[in-house]
């Protein structure tokens, strides 16, 4: 018994030691709903995402953008929640560079599991937004669909 509570907390430290050397940003309030989305939109952004924009986030070339270091994902929260859902197509500007390439939604995804990935997005590399909560996801996306 003590054998398993001792590899448990092992575990447990190693855990919370790859957590926090993953956050860009210590100014990042955390808590333990903001690392179930963070730790879950990382999940997720890996099997959705990261095909076209890449694991670090610096997109391919002119056929996919960069999320790390993008100021389209620093103007336009509110839209980048409304393209992991519904998608894009035509012309998309980020850091000056154009992209035409279309961005297939994933209609599948719930309110829950785009928050997740926002949240994992926004505070992933040199961006520190801290928690995208569910009730703005669900509120911005029937506010992008009602637009449709």
């Amino acid at each position: 018994m003590k054998f398993v509570f001792k590899i448990l907390i092992v575990g447990a430290l190693l855990f919370t030691l790859v957590r926090c050397s993953h956050k860009p940003d210590s100014t990042v309030p955390t808590s333990p709903k903001y690392e179930q989305y963070f730790v879950h939109g990382e999940q997720l952004y890996l099997t959705y995402c990261s095909n076209c924009h890449q694991k670090t986030g610096v997109g391919l070339g002119l056929l996919y953008p960069p999320l790390n270091k993008s100021d389209f994902m620093e103007d336009h929260l509110e839209k980048v929640i409304c393209i992991i859902k519904n998608g894009i197509n035509g012309e998309l500007v980020v850091n000056g560079k154009s992209f035409n390439k279309a961005m297939p939604g994933i209609p599948t995804l719930t309110d829950l599991e785009i928050a997740e990935i926002a949240t994992y997005i926004y505070n992933s590399w040199e961006h520190a937004y801290g928690i995208v909560e569910v009730r703005d996801v669900s509120g911005i996306l029937t506010e992008c669909n009602s637009q449709e």
